[in-house]
């Protein structure tokens, strides 16, 4: 379930011009990366900020193309579950959700009862959130569907991106679309399938985090390392 609406980015204003908060945001963090250029420190994309757990997902993880099957499902129920909510707020209760709903296994997910359903919601390390709950064992379902149609299901999602990562070349942290056409068709596709909380941003967001898309921004360390891991060299 996503927010139907965004509000306007709010104006400040700097020697008698309004300037987006976006822009001294964007401009900020084009110091910062100068800056950290300089003395040789990695330069990360702006919104990950000085969280440990933040870092280490977004150098080891965040943008890196996965195909198994396993860890595809799990991003597709972390995301919808972040609905709402923070990643940062998903990423700490990760550990919490693995044990909660056996190591992401769809085959047992999907066999989830209204008894087991009123046990996790009970369950204070995972998000209480009764559609949540509910949407993670339709999915597990749907998801079994899709690996039974295409073989697997890496082999129905990558389709959308013709079997190879979009690589972008972001060099603003506010030009990055929170949603493109290619996420809402999937978003359209997976609903028809019978998934739930896969709207066209959950479906975007799911799409960056498995290295569908590339949108580290260009600054940023692990984007030269994401594109030479898949055989693109150069700018």
């Amino acid at each position: 379930m996503e927010i139907p609406f965004v509000l306007p980015p709010p104006l400040c204003c700097a020697k008698g011009r309004i300037f987006p908060k976006s822009k001294i945001r964007d401009r900020g963090q084009e110091l910062l990366g100068r800056k950290k250029r300089e003395k040789g420190m990695k330069t990360r994309c702006g919104w990950v900020g000085s969280d440990s757990l933040y870092i280490e997902y977004h150098d080891k993880e965040w943008g890196v193309p996965s195909h198994d099957d396993q860890k595809l499902f799990e991003f597709i129920i972390l995301e919808g579950v972040q609905a709402g909510l923070s990643w940062q707020t998903i990423l700490k209760k990760r550990g919490n959700y693995r044990k909660a709903f056996n190591g992401f296994d769809p085959q047992k997910i999907a066999k989830y009862d209204a008894t087991r359903i009123k046990e996790l919601l009970s369950d204070s390390g995972i998000i209480r959130n009764r559609l949540k709950v509910e949407a993670a064992v339709q999915n597990a379902k749907a998801f079994l569907a899709v690996q039974k149609e295409f073989g697997s299901f890496d082999a129905y999602i990558w389709r959308f991106v013709h079997g190879k990562p979009v690589v972008n070349r972001w060099k603003e942290l506010s030009k990055i679309p929170s949603k493109t056409s290619v996420s809402s068709a999937m978003s359209r596709d997976l609903k028809v399938r019978g998934f739930k909380f896969v709207g066209p941003i959950i479906c975007h967001a799911f799409m960056q985090a498995v290295g569908m898309v590339n949108d580290h921004t260009v600054d940023c360390f692990r984007y030269q390392e994401i594109k030479a891991a898949i055989g693109i060299e150069g700018e």
